[in-house]
């Protein structure tokens, strides 16, 4: 089967502008580093967001064929042959430059794509269970992304804060039953239970916003005791839309589930993303500029 042109339904389900969702981890990582290597940053940012989560996206995409929305599309076209094959051709082409950038960064990025594939692989499927499903996608998006760049972006390489994975993990921990708070009947339908489903539209909501008030809280905690509570600050400013609009929209829901959206649930999810962005590029911008 030919390769190229890539079949729109492949441009589509590979879902590139997704991983602006993700980058908040990314950028916290650098965001911590007194010194970072960018020539190594920016490497790694290109087969993080433009190789690694396109293909998971586009190989999950191939395993569910989904008729509903999903993340990022609200109507996702039939997966097809070409969409198994690029997404395979990506993980490769992205492990093998992976070692360009260390040993260590390439076996990271060979934990993350096994167990991507666990998690989508119709014949183990991790995500159809409520809590390994959930926990697979907070460790590797939350604590082993966090870890793989803070290790191999620090020039030089650093001892790795404990409160960079644990903050992502909870990060990821909280923001991503969010995203299924709109697909509860899609998924039960699909075979797949997941935490979301088992707490809930409200129960989504109020467990949400509690692993967020841990994540500041440890954040918080960590800032203080190393002398840094500025960026704190920094970071909470930033987040004030976010609060604002979570509450408004869980009040919303609590009131009429039906307002547990599409639409709504990627409302909340760029405005998060590009709010958690922003504060990070700005603590990076204070310590090389202002620090």
């Amino acid at each position: 089967m030919a390769l190229f042109p890539l079949q729109a339904a492949t441009l589509q389900l590979l879902r590139f502008r997704f991983s602006w969702l993700l980058l908040p981890v990314f950028l916290f990582a650098l965001s911590m580093l007194d010194n970072v290597a960018w020539w190594r940053a920016l490497g790694m940012f290109l087969l993080i967001h433009g190789l690694l989560y396109p293909a998971s996206n586009g190989y999950n995409s191939f395993m569910d064929r989904d008729e509903d929305s999903i993340g990022g599309v609200q109507h996702p076209m039939a997966p097809t042959r070409q969409l198994y094959t690029v997404s395979l051709l990506m993980d490769i082409i992205g492990f093998m430059a992976a070692f360009l950038i260390s040993l260590h960064f390439a076996a990271c990025y060979a934990v993350y794509i096994l167990f991507s594939r666990l998690y989508s692989y119709r014949g183990i499927r991790l995500k159809k269970y409520p809590v390994t499903g959930y926990l697979t996608v907070v460790l590797n998006q939350g604590a082993l992304l966090f870890y793989m760049v803070y290790h191999n972006a620090g020039l030089p390489p650093s001892p790795i804060p404990w409160a960079g994975p644990v903050v992502s993990s909870l990060l990821i921990g909280a923001f991503y039953p969010i995203t299924q708070v709109y697909q509860h009947q899609q998924d039960k339908k699909d075979g797949v239970t997941t935490l979301s489903y088992l707490l809930g539209v409200r129960g989504t909501f109020v467990y949400a916003g509690a692993i967020y008030l841990v994540a500041f809280g440890v954040l918080g905690w960590y800032f203080q005791a190393d002398g840094h509570l500025l960026y704190f600050y920094v970071l909470q400013a930033w987040y004030l839309p976010v609060i604002y609009r979570f509450l408004r929209w869980a009040w919303e829901c609590w009131n009429d589930e039906r307002a547990a959206s599409f639409s709504n649930t990627m409302r909340m999810n760029w405005l998060a993303a590009a709010c958690a962005n922003g504060g990070f590029i700005s603590i990076i911008l204070y310590k090389y500029f202002c620090g």
